[in-house]
């Protein structure tokens, strides 16, 4: 894999401006709900796992 050359005409460099209290919130709610599902779906899936190896 090499280096690819940034052309003559784009700036592919970005300034990173900081986020405001309102947007950190938000983005701190978004990534917990992630979580939550993702939580959610791997206690189901073990939850059901579970079940399957239980004799009737």
């Amino acid at each position: 894999m090499g280096l690819i050359k940034e052309p003559k005409n784009v700036d592919l460099s970005t300034k990173s401006e900081p986020w405001t209290e309102k947007e950190l919130v938000d983005f701190r709610k978004i990534m917990q709900d992630i979580k939550d599902k993702i939580a959610k779906r791997k206690e189901r899936s073990l939850r059901l796992k579970a079940d399957k190896k239980q004799p009737a």
